[in-house]
């Protein structure tokens, strides 16, 4: 039986209301790696070097005789270009560190592998390496010179010593840090031992004989410093010792640019063959 009049109709059940729980809004993602890099990044800093110094120079700050102004440098350059004393010593420079580089990255990455693959050369190699680096490269100077002589034989063998050791020890720790299971699924699938050498060792040591590089890179011309300084007819090194002599700031400053432009500039070719040859691996520089 309805319990309500005629013509009147039971309110319609109204469910209470709940308020809503707010809104969460999304935390913004922290940004954690250093960001893209830019094109032309790595110049910065030098063109922040230049600057500084320049403002130095201009404002007296920076006294010619202890270090001339850039512009110094420039024109002292053009004149040694025209008189042809900078690019002849350039070359012979440059000739003595590429050679030394040669030797050095080659004898490393032959012994590195020798150690890496191999317990016995392991243990006869790596241990002379080890005991080695406890040795100044300026200390053997004396015997070098004793062994080889005070000619070009004596200085591309030190230089080539000093490319040795980091291209030896990154390649062989990148040799030692290969993944296991790489290595047993090259004896599962059965690969021959230049299989194995192509497809397993090559990529698992290659970043770390681009590291050595970028440091036997350096070396070479930190080397180059030192041997050019001993008894040297020829080369940047004889030629800022030779205006060292005849306190010639001026010229001292140009090889020093000159060092350090080649530095620079092998360093950043070595990081750009990096890049291409390990554009498959994503690193915070990516």
């Amino acid at each position: 039986m309805n319990a309500y009049p005629e013509g009147l109709r039971p309110p319609p059940s109204v469910a209470p209301a709940v308020p809503s729980a707010p809104r969460r809004h999304a935390a913004p993602k922290q940004r954690l790696s250093p960001g893209e890099p830019a094109r032309y990044g790595i110049l910065l800093g030098p063109v922040l070097l230049l600057l500084y110094w320049s403002v130095l120079s201009v404002t007296g700050w920076l006294d010619p005789r202890v270090l001339p102004a850039p512009w110094t440098a420039i024109t002292t350059a053009i004149e040694l270009i025209r008189e042809g004393r900078l690019q002849e010593n350039l070359a012979i420079s440059a000739w003595r560190a590429f050679t030394g580089l040669g030797f050095g990255v080659a004898v490393g990455v032959v012994l590195a592998l020798v150690s890496g693959l191999s317990v016995l050369g392991g243990y006869v190699i790596d241990g002379l390496v080890q005991i080695k680096r406890g040795i100044p490269i300026l200390a053997l100077i004396p015997f070098m010179i004793l062994w080889l002589g005070i000619g070009e034989t004596m200085k591309i063998t030190l230089i080539a010593t000093a490319v040795f050791f980091p291209v030896y020890i990154n390649t062989h720790n990148a040799l030692r840090a290969i993944d296991i299971r790489n290595v047993e699924l090259a004896e599962t699938v059965r690969l021959s031992r230049w299989q194995f050498l192509r497809y397993v060792v090559v990529p698992g040591s290659l970043p770390g004989f681009l590291t050595g590089l970028r440091f036997g890179v350096t070396s070479s011309w930190l080397a180059l410093v030192v041997v050019e300084q001993l008894n040297a007819t020829s080369g940047i090194g004889y030629m800022v010792t030779l205006a060292r002599n005849y306190a010639q700031t001026d010229v001292m400053l140009v090889g020093l640019v000159v060092y350090a432009l080649l530095g620079f500039g092998s360093d950043a070719l070595v990081r750009q063959l990096e890049r291409r040859l390990l554009s498959w691996r994503r690193t915070l520089g990516r």
